[in-house]
């Protein structure tokens, strides 16, 4: 889009990060990679190594803020407008029973959203060393898939009512449509 902050663009009225921000408000700590200018007063903010080093980067850089007694954290794009409490909570329910290492929705093609879900922070923290020791240290570009390889993944089908939660704005046009879904 352009360079543009697409999180900071609104839908509805608001930012797109802040309704991603909303959807998970009793979350503690809540964690935001990337600029945020302003952010939240009770949101932790950090920034990937190096800046726009991907996905992989970031999940590194916002675990590295969480406290160490944390089990479980959502990894969730900044760019989910259409995200709902009840969206995460599908997702932490899909996680509650053990076995899995994290739970993410899957589209009608049966893609994973790997960047709407919930997982178990030591599998994250293990799959992040793992992958920094085979790279020399550094995680910019790594693709998500080399992340999850390994792990557990409950796939959540989305089953509730409205547009799916991993919706995410990628051109002016989701920007529209977004924006339409959410009045």
């Amino acid at each position: 889009m352009g360079g543009v902050d697409k999180p900071a663009l609104p839908v509805a009225g608001r930012s797109m990060r802040d309704r991603v921000l909303a959807a998970v408000a009793d979350a503690a700590p809540r964690i935001l990679v990337g600029p945020a200018d302003p952010a939240p007063p009770d949101v932790r903010v950090t920034r990937e190594q190096p800046p726009g080093g991907g996905p992989v980067a970031a999940a590194a850089a916002g675990l590295a803020l969480l406290d160490s007694d944390a089990t479980t954290v959502a990894l969730l794009a900044a760019d989910l407008p259409l995200l709902t409490r009840e969206a995460v909570a599908v997702l932490l329910g899909a996680l509650a029973p053990a076995g899995a290492d994290g739970a993410c929705y899957v589209d009608a093609e049966g893609r994973r959203q790997t960047l709407c879900g919930v997982w178990r922070v030591p599998a994250l923290r293990g799959a992040l060393a793992r992958l920094a020791n085979g790279r020399g240290g550094g995680l910019a570009g790594t693709p998500v898939r080399a992340l999850l390889d390994g792990m557990t993944v409950r796939e959540v089908a989305w089953a509730g009512a409205g547009p799916p939660p991993w919706f995410d704005c990628d051109t002016d046009q989701d920007v529209r449509r977004a924006e339409e879904w959410a009045r």
